[in-house]
């Protein structure tokens, strides 16, 4: 779970979630989308942003009021 204030849905936290969702998608994934990207040469860097919004969806949130 990720526990965020409400009151701080700033761009600097939107940045913080999404660096954590890309460090959790090339832990998971990377392995795996290297290979596709050296199989059909497809950019590594735009399936893995890809992935990191596809997983911060994966996530439970819990909004402190």
């Amino acid at each position: 779970m990720i526990y965020i204030k409400f009151q701080d849905l700033s761009s600097e936290k939107q940045e913080e979630l999404l660096k954590v969702s890309r460090e959790h998608v090339t832990y998971l994934y990377g392995d795996s989308i290297k290979k596709y990207v050296d199989e059909t040469g497809a950019d590594y860097d735009s399936l893995i942003d890809e992935e990191m919004i596809k997983n911060l969806y994966t996530y439970n949130y819990v909004f402190n009021i």
